[in-house]
């Protein structure tokens, strides 16, 4: 354990990990002109589409966790950059619905490509991907990610 990481709290060490991987995604997906939070609207866009989903706004922001004004302005941005296609719900006009375009399906399977060498270089310390170790990484934080987020009773003073 570094100097820095010596004695943290669980809260700081997972805000310290998503930092890091925040920062290690956005460099690496630089060069194809994606942020971090782009990928996860393209690369959740590219799954969902895999699935036969065209998801809303809303859906995609219900999916990913990220709020829907954020995925408004980040849809909005890769719609510009020719990546996303953004129409109007037939049914229910407030609804928007997203898609890949022909360019969005190329560069997130390129970027695609790029975070899973990414996710198996940063997860070498725990055995790699297919590790027992990265399983139960994982089986521990899909069970953190279950506990609802609700802010606690201030305690009484006093």
């Amino acid at each position: 354990m570094s100097d820095e990481t010596a004695g943290a709290t669980p809260g700081f060490l997972v805000w310290r990990l998503s930092m890091k991987w925040r920062v290690a995604v956005d460099r690496a997906l630089a060069p194809l002109g994606l942020t971090h939070a782009q990928y996860s609207v393209v690369a959740t866009l590219r799954g969902l589409d895999r699935s036969g989903i065209r998801p809303s706004q809303r859906e995609l922001a219900d999916h990913t966790g990220l709020e829907a004004l954020y995925v408004s302005k980040l849809a909005r941005s890769l719609e510009a950059a020719g990546m996303v296609e953004r129409t109007r719900d037939a049914v229910d006009s407030r609804a928007v619905r997203l898609a890949l375009t022909a360019r969005g399906q190329e560069v997130t399977g390129r970027a695609v490509g790029i975070v899973h060498g990414l996710i198996d270089t940063q997860l070498a310390p725990l055995g790699g991907t297919d590790s027992e170790r990265t399983a139960g990484f994982v089986r521990d934080l899909t069970a953190l990610l279950a506990v609802p987020a609700e802010v606690p009773a201030e305690p009484p003073t006093g």
